[in-house]
């Protein structure tokens, strides 16, 4: 039985996918805010133009 619970706690499978999930989960919330950003940016733009031509 002990064998058993020492080679689960050193099983690091599990710590290293949850590790990957949540840096996937990172680079994704900083990408949705790089691309809100940008599109917002880029309406005000947009708007400005349409302004200055009438």
């Amino acid at each position: 039985m002990k064998s058993i619970f020492t080679r689960f706690m050193k099983d690091e499978s599990g710590a290293t996918a949850i590790e990957y999930g949540l840096l996937a989960a990172l680079i994704s919330v900083v990408i949705i805010g790089a691309v809100k950003l940008a599109g917002s940016n880029l309406s005000n733009k947009f708007n400005q133009i349409a302004s200055n031509l009438t």
